[in-house]
């Protein structure tokens, strides 16, 4: 089987650095030596195991990337950067007809998906790329559609941890507000309890210190009205490799979706579980 071609951007970003290292290690896998970083990155490049990756700041981002399309395509993109640049980095990606990935949160979604779907590119877009996760959420919306209000009545407090540098609310758990909602229990993104203070995170919570540097952990605590009954789900996950490693089978994914001709179309994490 012919390897993959991969452009991981965000490097020197936690993610797309655990991306670019973990697909160097796959055999499926041939990660191109250059990323599209942000303007604030001072260095020209960073080396990931013995592979110098050239950083490629937005203004150069036009000229480079039409020479890495004209040596290395076809590839796929894979974006961990940062959520101001999403929307801009899915309109360059549709414009030059490059396949993406996108793990990056934030940025107005809407538009996002109607980049894709009016351009002849396709996409995995997904708030969350680790599978485990992304099947327990299918279980909410399967109990969302099937059981609506059975938690009518209840008070629902969503709570999630990061790691300090991470700048948006989890989209994990602005992912869950629409089950709860259908399942009678109001809440609005803007009640998501989000923790980004390290010692908070290790006295009160828990997170090992290995880990306060990159770790996501969320708590979803349903409460009945006279306060006699609770359930909680929690999903806590330190480190990154479950991510990377939904994030190169997303890759597989979209690699095959690309060869049967289909354009247009965005795929979620969903939908790479399903393998349809």
């Amino acid at each position: 089987m012919d390897q993959i071609k991969i452009m991981v951007n965000g490097i020197p970003g936690s993610m797309a650095v655990n991306v670019a290292s973990m697909a160097q290690n796959d055999n499926r896998f041939y990660v191109i030596p250059y990323s599209l970083t942000g303007p604030e990155i001072q260095k020209d490049r960073h080396e990931i195991g013995s592979t110098g990756f050239g950083l490629i700041k937005p203004d150069q981002k036009e000229s480079l990337i039409l020479e890495l399309i004209k040596d290395e395509a076809p590839f796929i993109s894979v974006d961990y950067t940062h959520p101001s640049a999403v929307n801009p980095n899915a309109d360059f990606y549709c414009q030059k007809n490059l396949p993406f990935v996108m793990g990056t949160t934030g940025g107005d979604r809407k538009r996002l998906l109607e980049t894709v779907t009016t351009s002849d590119t396709s996409a995995v877009i997904s708030p969350n790329m680790a599978k485990q996760i992304v099947g327990f959420q299918a279980m909410m919306e399967y109990a969302a559609e099937h059981f609506k209000d059975l938690f009518k009545g209840y008070a629902v407090e969503i709570k999630e941890s990061h790691q300090e540098g991470k700048a948006d609310t989890s989209g994990t758990a602005k992912a869950m507000i629409g089950y709860f909602n259908k399942l009678g229990t109001p809440v609005e993104a803007s009640d998501i309890i989000m923790i980004r203070e390290p010692e908070i995170q290790k006295e009160e919570l828990g997170v090992p210190e290995a880990f306060i540097k990159g770790h996501a952990w969320h708590t979803y605590t349903l409460t009945s009205g006279d306060e006699t009954v609770r359930f909680k789900f929690t999903h806590n996950v330190n480190g990154r490799d479950i991510y990377a490693k939904g994030t190169l089978d997303a890759v597989v994914y979209l690699s095959q979706k690309i060869g049967e001709g289909i354009q247009g179309k965005v795929y979620s994490m969903i939908d790479v579980l399903k393998g349809v």
